[in-house]
């Protein structure tokens, strides 16, 4: 096995936020990148958003909203970023646009920290949509040749972009993704009969504003430099649920996205702190291996109490494990790539 030092555990409290998505009361038409059409009524936003390393970082300085809907052919995203400095340079699909300052979106439909998908798009409306097998972390290669078939999108800029002589205010954007392209990484593995989620469904999401410090230049906007260095100032991470390290490849930090109508209240899935636990199991488990090279079966040493607590269990080789952890109607199993799932009890 080779130790992976990338596997860090997050160094702030596990406190996903919740954000049920309501279905849509009108048809979405076509994306125009704007809000304040009718659409979008029955959608609450989403407004707290924080640095992605957590309380113990300042507050964003330009304010991020957000609001989700639902219907039985797609999901709607809709997003309005305050800005001064509107500004983007690429302009070509699937090329990294998180050079620009940009939006991005993140889903989870499995809570299983593997497979799913992100969407990122800059004040252009040039899109990046890839699929991830599982996080960077774990060493795996984006799938950025994966595109979603159907996505409309649009977006509206309340100054101009490119220009610093603008009144600039906000850019905003709209977002179409279709159930089908969201098909290969479903919770129910029998599809295709349904392609839309159920009322009570619960998938992990998260958002993310990617902010860099500019300037004008030449009439128009260039990157702020470290004069160290010559290299540009480390762009800022604004997010809606952090991760505690800066890296928003962390799906077992993100919110939890329930889908219902307006009114319902829906709970979320039993378990939660079972899971929770097997997930320091995982993170541990790798900083064992990196301090003494190999995994290890005593989890009452990696664990303390919650290893009682959680009957847990950890099975290992030279180069693998599977940790297992007791709930209240199921056995949950995490291994040694991060990925988790639910298995029946014991007798």
């Amino acid at each position: 096995m080779i130790p992976n030092p990338r596997i860090r555990e997050p160094r702030i409290p596990w406190n996903p936020p919740v954000y049920h998505c309501v279905r849509a009361t009108a048809p979405f038409g076509q994306a125009t990148g704007r809000l304040d059409r009718p659409f979008w009524e029955p959608g609450e936003w989403i407004e707290d958003f924080h640095d992605i390393e957590g309380p113990g970082r300042p507050r964003p300085a330009k304010e991020t909203r957000v609001k989700m809907l639902w219907d039985e052919e797609a999901l709607y995203v809709g997003a309005l970023l305050h800005d001064d400095t509107i500004w983007a340079t690429v302009t070509e699909r699937d090329h990294v646009i998180f050079v620009d300052n940009d939006f991005e979106v993140f889903l989870a439909p499995q809570d299983s920290s593997h497979r799913y998908y992100e969407l990122e798009i800059n004040a252009h409306g040039t899109v990046w949509d890839l699929l991830m097998e599982k996080p960077q972390r774990d060493r795996v290669r984006r799938i950025i040749g994966w595109d979603i078939r159907g996505l409309d999108s649009a977006v509206h800029i309340e100054g101009r972009l490119n220009d610093p002589c603008a009144d600039n205010r906000f850019w905003s954007l709209e977002l179409k993704i279709p159930w089908f392209s969201l098909r290969e990484c479903g919770v129910d593995q029998c599809w295709p009969e349904r392609f839309a989620p159920l009322p009570g469904e619960v998938w992990r999401a998260n958002f993310s504003r990617v902010q860099w410090r500019v300037h004008a230049e030449d009439g128009s906007y260039a990157k702020d430099l470290d004069p160290s260095t010559g290299l540009p100032l480390p762009e800022d991470n604004w997010v809606w649920a952090p991760t505690g390290v800066i890296d928003i490849h962390l799906p077992e930090m993100w919110g939890f996205l329930v889908f219902t109508k307006k009114g319902e209240d829906w709970p979320l899935p039993p378990d939660e702190d079972v899971k929770l636990a097997l997930r320091r199991l995982y993170y541990r488990q790798h900083a064992h291996a990196c301090r003494e090279g190999g995994f290890t079966t005593d989890v009452e040493r990696l664990m303390g109490e919650e290893a009682a607590r959680y009957q847990m269990r950890a099975f290992v080789t030279p180069s693998l494990f599977e940790g297992i952890a007791r709930g209240a109607e199921h056995c949950w199993h995490i291994r040694q790539d991060g990925c988790l799932w639910r298995g029946d009890l014991e007798p």
